[in-house]
């Protein structure tokens, strides 16, 4: 007799019933995305105009709500492929290694003399002393001074290499300490652009590593490339220093440890800044747009202790000096300290926009990038491309299906009809688990999909072509749809792993397009059998127990 317990029957039918209801949401998907961003609004504590409280009513609360995730080549967006300029960093490890070797060779004073910077390339350090006989102990201390490299492969490694030049050491960065800074400073570009478009709100971005240092980055939804990279390609570095003086002269020659950069506000004025900043937007913890005494749009800041501490200690004792605050190589204003500015925090004014406080604030919070970027490539891709693959997604799925549920119910009549039915369920289950795991759907996704409805009814052809063998045999039909199932599981699991093993694949050695259609592919080999195994046959059980047929045709 056919064997099918109560408890595995109730299990597969809440099953259904789940996968149903959570792939319900995608029947009405701009309605509950509606409803999503409403709610979202909500739990931000926005206030709600009345669209957004008719969107909120479009979709109960108490239902699922979770959607599959359209990708770019869907929904439309930007496409953007960007270089990490990594050899900023050079520069900028070079010049922290002056104030430390300086004060070093200054403690051996009476031995080597005075200690001077000169001017050189920008990837070495040059530094002259007064006495050359002591060269060779200079180059030593200096050399002590290095750290070592983790290495993978084992090798002892020193962050810079000294070497003298006539009455000069020269530091520049080992091998080993580039190799370093090229993966640190990708990994950290990596996640503020990855923080910075969170920030903005858009759903399921793509942004992901290409070769050594390059980033790429594709956000559905967003309107334009250009307005991408107004978010991701500002370095964003901020910093406060000391004003020294304010000139017009564009040619004018800044001291040995000081800049020059131009008013971002006021054209034709330059100001002669000290090289080492007081505070960086590294110790800032919190930004947000808000408005000055004027009502003018600006960015109030908040830094941790230790900026809050050197920024109170700045103000104190420099009330009535200028302080420029500088963004990116551009001082954004340079405003006269009037009083000593206690508890780390402050408010950034210029000519900005709304928009653009917004979006400074924003860049602030996220971090600055640690190097400049380098964009590659660019592309927008418009939301009626979009529709039109959905539509013709739709179209590939609607043929697919129609021409499958015509060839299973010519070919085993009511049996065929299970298949049928179970195959509905099987495709509500895929986009149910598309929209638990979060998943995105791309175009060759929906290939994936369209070939998961061919495939979905192998194992059913399977399993009702044994079954024709078994009553070719004279068993009774009980028997033989049991002998159908038990003989043809192995030939199911065998087909269908071997399947499962090459999505596996393409899903780990691909990447953008080829994993979304791994991924449809795998959620589709797993549902396929699931399907053809326990609801096809829950379906013929059922059937046969209410019927109790003497003889069957499949």
């Amino acid at each position: 007799m056919l064997q099918f317990p109560l408890w595995k029957r109730t299990v597969v039918l809440f099953i259904c019933l789940f996968g149903l209801a959570l792939a319900l949401p995608n029947l009405f998907y701009s309605r509950v995305e509606r409803a999503n961003d409403a709610r979202a609004m909500v739990e931000a504590g926005q206030t709600l105009g009345s669209e957004e409280e008719a969107a909120l009513g479009g979709w109960p609360g108490m239902l699922p709500s979770k959607l599959v995730n359209l990708g770019l080549d869907l929904r439309g967006g930007a496409h953007v492929l960007v270089e990490v300029q990594t050899s900023d960093v050079y520069v900028e490890r070079i010049e922290s290694l002056w104030p430390t070797l300086r004060d070093l060779l200054r403690e051996e004073r009476d031995l080597v003399g005075s200690v001077r910077r000169l001017d050189s390339a920008p990837d070495e350090l040059r530094i002259r002393i007064g006495n050359p006989d002591a060269m060779d102990a200079a180059a030593d201390a200096v050399r002590a001074a290095s750290q070592p490299v983790l290495s993978f492969t084992g090798a002892a490694s020193r962050d810079f290499e000294t070497r003298t030049d006539g009455d000069e050491v020269v530091v520049t960065l080992s091998e080993a300490e580039r190799r370093a800074i090229d993966e640190r400073t990708l990994r950290q570009s990596l996640e503020i652009i990855r923080r910075r478009v969170d920030e903005t709100g858009t759903r399921e971005p793509t942004i992901q590593r290409q070769g050594a240092d390059r980033i790429l980055v594709q956000v559905p939804g967003i309107g334009s490339a250009e307005e991408l990279l107004q978010v991701i390609g500002q370095t964003a570095r901020l910093s406060f220093h000391a004003v020294v003086r304010e000139t017009t002269d564009p040619a004018v020659e800044p001291g040995l440890d000081e800049v020059v950069y131009p008013s971002m506000d006021i054209e034709g004025v330059y100001y002669v800044l000290e090289r080492r900043s007081v505070v960086t937007g590294e110790q800032l913890v919190d930004s947000q747009p808000s408005f000055d005494q004027n009502g003018r749009p600006a960015v109030s800041f908040r830094f941790n202790a230790a900026g809050g501490a050197a920024f109170g200690s700045y103000t104190a004792e420099n009330i009535g000096s200028p302080f420029a605050i500088v963004l990116d190589g551009e001082v954004i204003s340079a405003p006269v300290i009037q009083s000593h500015i206690a508890g780390g925090s402050g408010i950034i004014t210029g000519n900005f926009t709304p928009e653009e406080s917004n979006r400074l604030s924003v860049l602030l919070r996220a971090g600055a990038l640690p190097a400049e970027i380098k964009v590659l490539e660019q592309r927008t891709i418009g939301p009626e491309l979009g529709h039109d693959s959905i539509e013709a997604g739709k179209v590939a799925a609607v043929v697919a299906l129609g021409a499958v549920l015509v060839f299973m119910t010519a070919s085993y009549g009511m049996f065929g009809l299970f298949a049928n039915v179970a195959l509905v369920i099987n495709i509500a289950l895929i986009f149910a688990l598309l929209s638990v795991i979060g998943a995105t759907l791309t175009l060759p996704g929906i290939a994936g999909l369209v070939l998961t409805i061919g495939m979905a009814v192998d194992a059913n052809v399977l399993v009702y072509e044994r079954i024709r063998e078994e009553l070719k045999t004279a068993k009774g039909p009980a028997r033989a749809i049991q002998l159908g199932y038990e003989k043809a599981f192995s030939a199911i699991v065998d087909a269908n792993i071997t399947t499962l093993i090459a999505a596996a694949i393409l899903y780990l050695m691909g990447s953008g397009p080829v994993r979304g259609f791994a991924v449809t592919l795998g959620l589709g080999i797993l549902t396929s059998v699931f399907s053809a195994l326990f609801i096809t046959r829950l379906m013929v059980v059922t059937w046969f127990d209410r019927r109790r047929p003497k003889s069957i045709t499949v």
